[in-house]
């Protein structure tokens, strides 16, 4: 979500059947809606336009929220990392099943995952998903056992992220890298 005008904001959400898709969502800095247009939350989205080249007006219903998520420093770094490098990259209205299930699954893990270990290695896949859907697939993938340890995670997310950044981060998404850092260094909290 991106403020705009006094009280509004455009909301950019990633769906199943049009891909990444944009929309003004009236009052979206409300206290009503704040919660709602959160990072991760899943919703119910209508978009409404006069034509395709003019942003639809959005109407939001929270069908599912990870607002309680946000309250961990941990699980925040890895919401806001994988939301925001999705939007970033992805060309709007191209739609991507594929990245639609896998990111909806590395949320859902993100939530009920008692530990990173869990979750870390459907993050790592999912990033080389996203490169392999853009047309940088990596002939020589980088593989993690089944059930990896901490240290060997990062290894693996440290593969993961070199090609993301040489591929994907470039001019206006460069700022994502310090995103991604965070939770890098978060990561490694956990093994230390």
């Amino acid at each position: 979500m991106r403020a705009h005008g006094e009280h509004g904001a455009i909301l950019r959400a990633l769906t199943h059947e049009a891909g990444l898709v944009a929309g003004y969502v009236r009052g979206g800095r409300s206290r009503r809606l704040r919660p709602i247009l959160m990072p991760g939350n899943r919703v119910a989205l209508e978009l409404r336009s006069r034509t395709e080249e003019q942003l639809g007006g959005a109407t939001v219903e929270l069908l599912e929220s990870r607002a309680p998520l946000l309250g961990e420093p941990l699980a925040a770094a890895a919401i806001d990392w994988v939301t925001s490098l999705t939007v970033a990259v992805l060309p709007e209205g191209q739609p991507f099943p594929a990245l639609y299930i896998a990111l909806s699954a590395v949320l859902e893990a993100i939530g009920v995952a008692p530990s990173a270990r869990q979750w870390a290695l459907a993050l790592g896949r999912y990033e080389l998903l996203l490169l392999a859907e853009l047309g940088f697939g990596l002939e020589d993938k980088p593989r993690a056992a089944s059930s990896p340890s901490m240290a060997e995670m990062l290894d693996f997310l440290s593969v993961t992220g070199h090609f993301i950044d040489r591929d994907l981060l470039d001019g206006r998404n460069r700022a994502l890298a310090g995103v991604r850092q965070r939770l890098i260094d978060r990561l490694g909290r956990v093994v230390a």
